[in-house]
């Protein structure tokens, strides 16, 4: 009775945030300056800022647009999709212990060798000299993986159509439409999952301000952690694309998923695609 209770909840929550999703403007292009996207930040309860993660480039932009952000009095919390909740109570005890050492921290919160550290280390630094909050904002890949082996629950809430197709196109998309049908339903309850616990770890931080640092499919405000906000925090939060240039020179169709954008050179990588192929030998 309670676990058909607690789904009903969860279903009328979904039922009112769609109701109420705003009709948004064109996405703002933004200039590929520290000045511009740390002007798009001021103002904001809550920063939603995307990334490549592997962009050295869009990495050392938005550091120094959050430098000045923070040089002009702004004290956000920082929260991290690349640290996982459970292991906040050890980044505060190694904050304690060592109270500048972000080499510490990192190591201490489990940050998984899969990320680039030496991209993120300079954030973990900055909220270090500034006593920042530093947020575990992400589900595990353990959690994440659970989910996406499990079949659905029949107490869970039905999530719109097309808010489940989105999720399924860009997840196929992703990995260069290489991945069979039947994976698509699983990784994207994951992505949801995520998505979720994204919103619930910086909901607590909004008073104060806070800045999710991110992947741009967490940041897109039609089927990211935006649509798992209330519509109060929702008109508090600003959601940043921060996107590489198509091979051709364009700019993906995806820009308008964001309330402003900016467009980077693509990093210099070995072909995504060919590794994907030589797995599914496709």
């Amino acid at each position: 009775m309670r676990l058909r209770g607690h789904a009903a909840a969860v279903a009328l929550a979904l039922s009112v945030a769609l109701a109420a999703l705003p009709v948004h403007a064109a996405a703002a292009p933004l200039a590929a300056t520290p000045e511009a996207l740390a002007q798009a930040m001021r103002g904001h309860a809550v920063v939603l800022l995307g990334e490549v993660h592997d962009n050295g480039e869009q990495h050392a932009l938005r550091l120094a647009a959050l430098q000045q952000l923070v040089a002009s009095g702004a004290r956000p919390a920082l929260a991290f999709e690349q640290f996982d909740r459970e292991h906040q109570p050890a980044i505060e005890a190694a904050r304690r212990e060592r109270p500048r050492d972000a080499g510490f921290v990192i190591a201490q919160g489990k940050g998984a060798p899969s990320w680039k550290w030496e991209f993120y280390q300079p954030f973990v630094q900055l909220a270090l000299d500034h006593d920042l909050p530093i947020v575990a904002a992400n589900l595990s890949r353990a959690e994440a993986m659970k989910l996406a082996l499990a079949a659905p629950s029949s107490g869970s809430p039905e999530l719109p159509a097309a808010f489940l197709r989105a999720h399924e196109q860009a997840i196929a998309k992703g990995h260069c439409d290489l991945l069979p049908a039947a994976a698509l339903p699983g990784m994207a309850s994951a992505q949801i999952a995520r998505d979720r616990v994204l919103a619930e770890s910086i909901r607590p931080h909004a008073r104060q301000g806070v800045v999710l640092l991110t992947g741009n499919g967490h940041a897109r405000r039609d089927v990211g952690v935006p649509f798992w906000l209330t519509p109060d925090e929702r008109a508090r939060t600003v959601s940043i694309g921060v996107l590489e240039r198509d091979e051709d020179g364009s700019v993906a169709d995806t820009a308008s998923r964001f309330d402003a954008f900016v467009v980077t050179a693509r990093a210099e990588r070995p072909d995504p695609c060919e590794e994907l192929r030589q797995r599914y030998r496709k």
